[in-house]
């Protein structure tokens, strides 16, 4: 199954957000979040069976992602975690939502913990990839392990002039190559990939992804009108909803360790899943294992 549901457009403080919609409007609330280079496209086997079951499930396109866009053209095109976090929260207002549980992974995840850590009564249940994706950003200027650094190229590769021209130049070719290195073991991806690469071709994507891989360096500063999320999570808060992560462990950017660091970020009901055979883009490389997750939370929460 992976209907595509019809678009809609709400309009928040900074975007003219598109999503997808799915179910009835009365029914309980899921967001599922993509991330980076995703699109909603990454839960098309998931958002239907959501439906069926008498969920409203809404699927965003991101800040500078598909037919997503800023309302003023003179708005830094942030891509800081408190951006992502801020739209978030401001599309649950815009559509007079005022509890969902939240999945994402990636980008998406970092807005969904982000989320539940600082606005708890917004959040019912949490489903993120890869546990706590809030970003310790005072803590980047660190060398991590040589085997860290490389796969991270693609970041270091986003602070340079020629990753700005590269990835304007090269979007689709690039971030097709970001799918092959991170989910290696997923054999659907390349036939996937046409679906989203559409996505990219936003006229925002280069502005906002390059600022969010230089942010999170302190290579760039950050939104002013958005430094009292971004002060609130120097402290890393801990995220006290019914949780649970899910890891791939042929991850190309960080296949799960064995020993669970996040474990510590969590206050409340909290469980880790290593996934076998699974990378980067966990909900289109294992849907099944991602509704299990999301459906367990929803019927013992």
């Amino acid at each position: 199954m992976n209907t595509i549901a019809p678009l809609h457009n709400v309009r928040t403080t900074m975007l003219d957000m598109a999503y997808e919609a799915h179910g009835q409007a009365e029914g309980e609330v899921v967001i599922l979040l993509h991330g980076f280079p995703y699109d909603p496209r990454g839960y098309d086997e998931i958002a239907p069976v959501l439906a069926e079951r008498g969920y409203r499930v809404l699927v965003p396109y991101l800040r500078g992602y598909g037919p997503t866009r800023f309302i003023n053209a003179e708005v830094m095109r942030s891509g800081q975690q408190a951006a992502l976090a801020k739209d978030l929260l401001d599309f649950m207002d815009a559509l007079a939502i005022p509890q969902a549980t939240l999945v994402g992974y990636d980008w998406g995840g970092r807005a969904a913990c982000i989320v539940a850590a600082l606005w708890p009564n917004r959040v019912r249940a949490l489903v993120t990839g890869d546990g706590y994706n809030i970003q310790d950003i005072a803590q980047s200027i660190k060398p991590r392990a040589p085997i860290t650094e490389h796969r991270l190229w693609y970041q270091y590769y986003f602070h340079t002039q020629r990753g700005v021209d590269g990835l304007t130049a090269n979007r689709r070719e690039l971030c097709e190559l970001l799918w092959a290195l991170w989910s290696p073991s997923w054999v659907k991806g390349p036939s996937l990939y046409g679906k989203t690469a559409s996505s990219f071709d936003n006229p925002d994507f280069v502005e906002v992804v390059i600022h969010s891989y230089r942010h999170r360096f302190m290579y760039a500063p950050g939104d002013p009108a958005l430094e009292e999320i971004e002060q609130a999570l120097v402290q890393p808060p801990p995220i006290s909803a019914p949780s649970i992560s899910l890891c791939g462990a042929d991850d190309g950017v960080g296949p799960a360790s064995v020993e669970d660091e996040d474990l510590g970020c969590f206050s409340g009901f909290y469980r880790r899943r290593i996934l076998a055979g699974v990378g980067h883009n966990i909900p289109q490389e294992a849907p099944q294992a991602t509704l299990e997750a999301i459906l367990e939370l929803l019927d013992s929460t």
